[in-house]
């Protein structure tokens, strides 16, 4: 081929790349998906690296997926000039983030642990957070190099996000008819919140104004009740066992000058009415805070945060989840004695 013609079909092909590209684009922004990233082990890892920041500085939040919805943290940095460092990861048990927080001896920070009963009084949801922890330990250079150059893209192209475009998620979402025996993909509705760089979970206004959408997500919430909640929820030694290690992991934490708060983020409806019956407060909550020798923070203990309803039973809507954020900052200043930096 001569030279001349190979730069004419280098060219051809690169507009057609670039044709096809924006097109896509412009597509997906039309049908009402945000931009948003994918949070991965990646994004995780960026955030456990800070962790090491001053106890007046920065506060780090592990839990399951009803903190990253309810801590809104442009609230949270603002009114109390102090970094919100977002651990948390969706459906998932926070106490593997704990147990490697406490056996990282240069953390010494201030930690907030949301608990989640069916997930946190579990053998269930730590294959993310052991991914998350395994990867951070062995990122290579060149994995945090690419990971700032894919942020540069991915904070400019929708289509980039794996969660809602990746070859699996598209073809789980393919509406096929459910064979005899087996078992559909949970339909999770795309359009249900956007990630931030910074890891808060926000939903978005598509999913707030859909109801069939806040629907689905109910029933998918009352199934994941009825698998989880149940007359065989940790109970005897099991939760012996998880009570001690969590205080074994405060232990070591505080024993370092670092200070450890329990959070019980909202949740209602239907699904509230499953957690209580199946992980009563007394025997799990209040147990908690009697073992480690944690304060906490319950959602029902306090009126204003206490009347907050969630769309679909089980997190805060943005403009509530700043409501929360305000109270949980008064909480915090007046009942536990908290100095932040305003």
């Amino acid at each position: 081929m001569q030279p001349k013609s190979f730069f004419r079909s280098a060219l051809l092909a690169l507009a057609i790349v670039l044709t096809f590209v924006i097109s896509l684009e412009l597509y997906i922004r039309h049908k009402g998906v945000v931009l948003d990233y994918d949070d991965g082990p990646e994004l995780w890892s960026n955030n456990r690296a800070m962790v090491y920041e001053p106890a007046d500085k920065a506060t780090v939040f592990i839990g399951s997926s009803r903190i990253k919805f309810d801590l809104d943290i442009a609230t949270w940095q603002t009114l109390t000039g102090n970094h919100a460092i977002q651990m948390a990861m969706v459906g998932s048990d926070p106490r593997p983030c704990l147990h490697d927080l406490a056996n990282d001896v240069n953390f010494k920070g201030k930690l907030m642990v949301d608990v989640t009963e069916g997930l946190f009084f579990s053998n269930e949801g730590e294959s993310s957070p052991n991914a998350g922890i395994e990867y951070y330990k062995k990122r290579t250079p060149a994995q945090r190099v690419g990971f700032e150059l894919n942020h540069l893209l991915e904070s400019q192209l929708v289509f980039l996000n794996t969660g809602h475009f990746s070859l699996n998620v598209l073809l789980d979402s393919l509406p096929l008819k459910e064979r005899k025996g087996g078992f559909p993909p949970v339909p999770w509705p795309k359009y249900f919140s956007m990630v931030t760089f910074e890891r808060q979970n926000i939903m978005v206004d598509k999913f707030l104004t859909d109801t069939s959408q806040r629907n689905q997500v109910r029933w998918i919430w009352m199934c994941f009740g009825r698998d989880n909640y149940t007359p065989q929820s940790i109970t005897g030694k099991a939760l012996d066992t998880i009570m001690n290690s969590v205080k074994v992991d405060v232990d070591k934490i505080r024993a370092r000058g670092g200070e450890v708060i329990l959070l019980r983020t909202p949740s209602n409806g239907p699904y509230l009415a499953e957690e209580m019956k199946y992980y009563p407060r007394n025997k799990y909550w209040d147990r908690l805070l009697t073992v480690t020798g944690c304060k906490g923070i319950h959602f029902a203990d306090h009126p204003i945060i206490s009347k907050l309803i969630c769309p679909e039973y089980s997190h805060l809507n943005p403009k509530d989840a700043i409501i929360y954020t305000q109270n949980l900052i008064s909480i915090l200043k007046h009942d536990e004695g908290w100095k932040f930096n305003k």
